[in-house]
C-alpha cells in the first residue's frame, strides 16, 4: 500500500467538495478558526488574573447610570 499521491487527494477534495458544497466548507472553516480564536483569547486571559479583574464580565453593565433610559424592564410591569 504506500502512501498517498497528489492525485488520489485531489480526488477526495473534489468528493468532499461535491458532497457539502464550498459553502458549508467556508462556513465550518471561519467556525473552526473562530473557536481556535477563542481557545486562545481565553488561555491568554487565564494566565493574567489582574486584567480581568478591572474588567466587568461581558454582557453586564458595570455601572446603573450607564444604562440605557428607553429600556423597559419586563418583570416590573404587570399585564392588566
Amino acid at each position: 500500500m504506500g502512501s498517498f499521491s497528489i492525485w488520489h487527494w485531489l480526488i477526495v477534495l473534489l468528493i468532499v467538495v461535491m458532497v457539502f458544497g464550498t459553502k458549508k466548507l467556508k462556513n465550518m472553516g471561519s467556525d473552526l478558526g473562530g473557536a481556535v480564536k477563542g481557545f486562545k483569547d481565553g488561555m491568554k486571559d487565564g494566565s493574567s488574573p489582574d486584567t480581568s479583574a478591572a474588567t466587568p464580565p461581558a454582557g453586564q453593565v458595570a455601572n446603573q447610570a450607564a444604562a440605557d433610559k428607553t429600556t423597559i424592564d419586563v418583570e416590573a410591569k404587570q399585564k392588566s
